[in-house]
């Protein structure tokens, strides 16, 4: 059978085929320090989980509205309005089956073929494949390591053309763990609303931030930057409920309606019992998820001091998600054949930067015990000096 043309457009995703290499090395009994894949090892908080297990029990497995629960959709609407300072109604959320499902769905009622849209990378791998299978045109604006990889606003002023329907938004950032400040924030904003573009800011990290920051929406910046967003979330990483599959976006009651119509006709609504556990945790988080925070904050302290404590490695300080980006150039090898030679070598797995725009970069996920953390720093350690010796670097 012939496939789709948008289907040759797509690129495997590395994360996952890294992975799943790591989980197969870890069957066939190989001791593998896995940073591949953007995951907490924590546990779902008990309010959710016990919520949605009440819901089962009450036989809450039904349908859905498209839109989501109607209960949910106010909590989301109150979450946003008063710790983001966006003005959503409940009208204005749609609930979706994971935040990729809230991207895909509002770049398909946003982009047409041909528009462009703008990408600051490193970029998290999804985001270009969702552009390219609308059939619209991913254009890369590098956000320089020196500049802590944020895209600037004389970057975004350049980058704009005739075709620039959108601008996507990452902070804090997958892979780099960049957070935007206000004052960056606010300059972005203005060169957004100047040319009249859409930001589709992605806040899936915004609990995971550290060194006394506080996360800021794009959107609560005024009226006019806030008439051109839309915000997606989900419960993913700040409730460690990535196999709920929950997330949301909020948009303009037009956009909404919109994606609510694709939905109606891909996924139908988000699992149901998933949703009433999110009712819970939005009423009653509990000190879960900032317990989660020191602990991730911890570990990134570990992660950078180690690496930058190894020679040929450099390493930026992220001040979110949980990442860490560290620089490879100085080794003299490419992302790939790094984290290939590294799995293969040392039984580590990360992910190579090329994936994200980055050759120079490889993406270290600390969603992880410390235990495996410091291993995993003592055999990178290693390698990075066994380099040196290989001919094969001569």
């Amino acid at each position: 059978m012939k496939l789709a043309d948008r289907v040759s457009r797509l690129s495997p995703s590395m994360t996952f085929a890294i992975g799943n290499k790591a989980k197969a090395l870890r069957a066939a009994g190989v001791d593998v320090c896995d940073f591949s894949v953007g995951e907490p090892d924590f546990i779902t908080p008990t309010v959710m989980r016990e919520a949605a297990k009440a819901a089962l029990d009450a036989g809450k497995t039904k349908y859905t509205p498209t839109a989501g629960l109607p209960e949910l959709r106010a909590r989301i609407a109150a979450k946003l309005n008063g710790e983001n300072g966006l003005p959503y109604t409940a009208e204005q959320i749609l609930v979706t089956a994971g935040a990729k499902q809230a991207l895909y769905n509002m770049l398909t009622v946003l982009v047409n073929p041909g528009d462009e849209v703008l990408l600051p990378t490193p970029a998290w791998v999804t985001y270009q494949e969702i552009v390219k299978l609308n059939g619209a045109e991913p254009i890369f604006v590098r956000a320089a390591e020196n500049m802590g990889f944020k895209l600037t606003a004389p970057q975004l002023e350049a980058a704009i053309t005739s075709k620039t329907r959108l601008l996507i938004l990452n902070s804090p950032s997958n892979p780099t763990g960049a957070v935007y400040t206000s004052e960056e924030l606010a300059a972005l904003a203005e060169v957004i609303v100047a040319h009249q573009i859409v930001v589709v800011a992605d806040e899936i990290y915004e609990k995971l931030v550290y060194d006394g920051l506080s996360h800021l929406s794009i959107g609560s910046l005024g009226r006019e930057i806030f008439d051109l967003t839309i915000t997606v979330n989900g419960f993913s990483k700040a409730y460690a409920a990535t196999g709920w599959r929950l997330g949301y976006a909020a948009a303009p009651l037009p956009v909404i309606k919109a994606a609510t119509s694709v939905q109606d006709h891909s996924t139908s609504g988000a699992n149901t019992f998933a949703q009433y556990g999110a009712v819970a945790g939005l009423a009653e988080p509990g000190d879960t998820i900032e317990e989660m925070r020191v602990v991730f904050e911890e570990r990134r302290d570990l992660v950078v001091r180690g690496l930058q404590a190894i020679p040929g490695l450099t390493c930026t300080r992220p001040q979110g998600a949980f990442y860490v980006f560290p620089n490879i150039a100085r080794t003299g090898l490419d992302s790939m054949t790094f984290c290939s030679r590294l799995l293969e070598q040392e039984a580590i797995a990360t992910v190579p930067g090329v994936a994200f725009e980055a050759d120079e970069n490889i993406r270290i996920s600390y969603a992880t015990d410390t235990d495996t953390i410091l291993e995993g720093l003592r055999r990178l350690e290693r390698f990075v000096r066994s380099l040196s010796e290989d001919p094969r670097q001569e």
